[in-house]
């Protein structure tokens, strides 16, 4: 039939169209970002302004009229976000098989609950992982990273592949431009062929800086989302576990162990990319020169096994290095801790002289390792030049109708310039996976550390107890009960007293419920939220209200009870900036009284059901500690309609509570009110006695020293 008319109209305008679509910007296809925060423009960019990285043009112009501040940088996109990759991940870790105590299994299943922050607060998200014949497998770290980002590794593979490809046409045109010259063609084909050579170079750069692109962004979101396993980890270890992990091992797993993944991924793809670069490579040579580059294969293959026996060397180097890095940063968490002790009996130069031998030893080791790679590197970066001059002159001496013509001579020397990059990278490839292989299994080890088990305290929602213990005990470590055969029935609302000679197993009772031990036998069930105040006051390093906060909402009203009911109020007014005063963790701008106050201020805020309170009056003067009592753990104080478990050696505030439990060996001695008690005229009375009577001795030596 007859064409239309109006398809010479709509094709154009279709056509048209089609391009002004590559140079429109997209719309966001979700607001994630909140509302004031600078938004990556990435993301709405066009096909074109991506592909150039024309959307960035806009800082880097503003960069370049004055300096720019934080308030200038684009928020995240969200799949790059700590929260996202660190869920996106535990979707497949937890798809593993994990070892988890056999406690926690029932019907074929274990609840494993993961802790993701999110703007300071912790959201719980529960995975089932499955368990195998009454088994407890391991999860391997390599695998789930593997299977979280494979799509994200094979894109970049195709952008790195097409480059590959790219790589070897401009040698063949290079080829067909030098034929050109000595023929008596169309002038045209010169043009087409040079402009192929333009196009070409073009396309390689596009596709090789997207390969980079797209590789930068994975190593970056590999190295957030091993900060946060191992971060999550450290969080959850079991306390036998934390005895053998240090402080500095775990800030080295997350500083240059996660590093190394984020170096290994820019070129991981030569694993791959490297052989099939020197594979065509090879190819085009042979047909190119003949059997004579052979000679040049030869020549690779020779270096192999020497670069392999410098990378073994490397490797145990490597080792050796983490481990004095591991046991210099540990001492230096240690000096930077006890740093007023350390000045004040002098120590600085028998400090450093400790420092110092083991930064040397380390030294010796790194310089060994320098040696090594700077070996691996001459013999690498000579290879392309042995290789050319290898295949040259065998070339020309194995024949005398070899001639080296203009078009062999230049195209060879094109894919020798194509061969010199992957054989340049390999030493740098092989020692970054040797690195990281190191670091792997050095997260590894630290991820199949023992957790804390999830299953030792049940949570129930019904029944008039808030915590329940029926014949339960605990260790620290497995075989070692701290806590024996205890059994206890705590009503809600009810204020109860843990008292017991120093060693009884207070504090201990206190970590059993908040499931810190390990259990060895019976149960404990918990009924609502809990709150837990230590001993040892805990400080953020922010400032006085949002360490009160906690990531919670101001409620103006509700804080000024809290401050006046923790007697802070007095602490605010001579404080520089009041509650906007900045305190660390050292609690450096605070006493020990200030800081047990600022803890316990945190807890009331939280409005818990439950509140654990481990001996907080200790660390205040006895007026303060009635104070607190009074108008905040007491009968008549903020806290009255909740639960409260306190450890206390405050004899004075025992006639007020509900019940008192007295701990003797780690047992439960007797339990009931305090006229009970002095009735039965037992343990506690026994513990009154001795309490009394440590009191008048330090009467008496008070007066003798008078």
């Amino acid at each position: 039939g007859k064409v239309s008319p109006s398809l010479f109209v709509v094709y154009p305008c279709l056509v048209f169209a089609t391009i002004l679509s590559v140079l429109v910007d997209d719309k966001p296809e979700y607001q994630y970002q909140l509302e004031g925060e600078n938004a990556c423009p990435e993301k709405e960019s066009s096909f074109l302004s991506r592909i150039t990285f024309w959307w960035f043009t806009g800082m880097v112009i503003q960069g370049y009229k004055r300096a720019l501040t934080q308030a200038d940088l684009w928020f995240l996109n969200r799949e790059d976000t700590a929260e996202y990759v660190a869920q996106k991940f535990y979707k497949h870790w937890n798809l593993r098989k994990q070892t988890v105590p056999v406690s926690a299994v029932a019907n074929g299943d274990v609840q494993e609950t993961s802790f993701i922050f999110r703007e300071g607060s912790a959201i719980l998200t529960t995975y089932a992982v499955g368990m195998e014949d009454g088994k407890t497998p391991k999860r391997k770290l390599l695998s789930a990273l593997v299977r979280t980002y494979i799509c994200f590794f094979l894109q970049a593979a195709v952008f790195k592949l097409a480059q590959d490809l790219l790589s070897f046409v401009s040698p063949q045109l290079l080829r067909f431009l030098i034929q050109f010259t000595s023929s008596d063609e169309y002038t045209w084909r010169g043009y087409f062929y040079s402009s192929l050579l333009l196009i070409v170079a073009l396309l390689q750069s596009i596709l090789l800086h997207q390969y980079f692109h797209c590789t930068f962004l994975l190593g970056m979101r590999l190295r957030s989302t091993i900060i946060a396993v191992v971060y999550r980890k450290t969080l959850r270890l079991s306390s036998s576990a934390k005895k053998t992990s240090t402080v500095g091992e775990i800030v080295n797993l997350m500083s240059v162990d996660a590093q190394r993944f984020m170096d290994l991924t820019t070129y991981m793809h030569m694993i791959w990319s490297g052989p099939l670069q020197i594979s065509l490579s090879l190819y085009f040579l042979w047909q190119t020169l003949g059997p004579s580059a052979l000679a040049g294969i030869a020549v690779m293959v020779l270096l192999i096994p020497i670069n392999a026996l410098i990378a073994h060397k490397i490797k145990k180097y490597q080792s050796e290095q983490m481990l004095l890095k591991d046991a210099r940063i540990k001492l230096m968490n240690e000096i930077l801790s006890g740093i007023k002790v350390l000045k004040l009996y002098a120590w600085e130069e028998s400090f450093q002289d400790q420092v110092l031998e083991i930064r040397n030893k380390e030294l010796k080791v790194l310089k060994k390792a320098a040696y090594l790679n700077a070996l691996t590197a001459f013999f690498w970066s000579c290879a392309p030049v042995l290789v050319s001059l290898t295949t040259f002159g065998v070339f020309v001496l194995s024949s005398p109708d070899n001639v080296l013509d203009a078009e062999k001579a230049f195209v060879s020397l094109a894919l020798f310039n194509i061969l010199r990059f992957p054989l340049s990278m390999v030493p740098n490839v092989i020692t970054t996976l040797v690195q990281t292989n190191v670091s792997l299994q050095r997260i590894q080890k630290f991820l199949d550390n023992p957790e804390l088990d999830p299953g030792c305290v049940d949570r129930q929602d019904s029944g008039k107890s808030a915590v329940v213990i029926e014949n339960a005990s605990f260790a620290w470590e497995e075989g070692n009960p701290i806590l024996s055969n205890i059994s206890l029935d705590i009503e809600e609302g009810s204020l109860v007293a843990v008292v017991g000679v120093v060693g009884a197993g207070k504090s201990s009772l206190l970590s059993a419920i908040l499931g810190e031990m390990d259990k060895l036998s019976g149960s404990v069930a918990v009924k609502g939220s809990v709150s837990y105040v230590a001993q040892q006051a805990w400080i953020q390093n922010d400032t006085l209200q949002n360490n009160i906060l906690f990531s919670k909402g101001l409620n103006q009203d509700k804080y000024d009870r809290v401050i006046q009911a923790c007697a802070l109020q007095p602490d605010l007014d001579v404080l520089p900036a009041g509650d906007n005063t900045e305190i660390g963790e050292k609690g450096i701008n605070l006493s020990g009284g200030q800081k047990q106050r600022v803890s316990l201020a945190r807890a009331v805020y939280q409005n818990s059901d439950i509140y654990l309170l481990d001996d907080p009056l200790s660390a205040v003067d006895s007026h303060v500690g009635k104070h607190l009592f009074d108008q905040v753990i007491g009968p008549n104080g903020l806290l009255k309609d909740k639960t409260r478990i306190l450890v206390t050696h405050g004899i004075s505030f025992l006639p007020q509570v509900d019940k008192i439990i007295v701990l003797v060996n780690g047992t439960v001695s007797e339990t009931g009110s305090f006229t009970q008690l002095l009735k039965h005229n037992g343990a506690f009375a026994e513990f009154l006695r001795n309490y009394l009577t440590g009191l008048n001795n330090e009467d008496d030596t008070l007066q003798d020293s008078e």
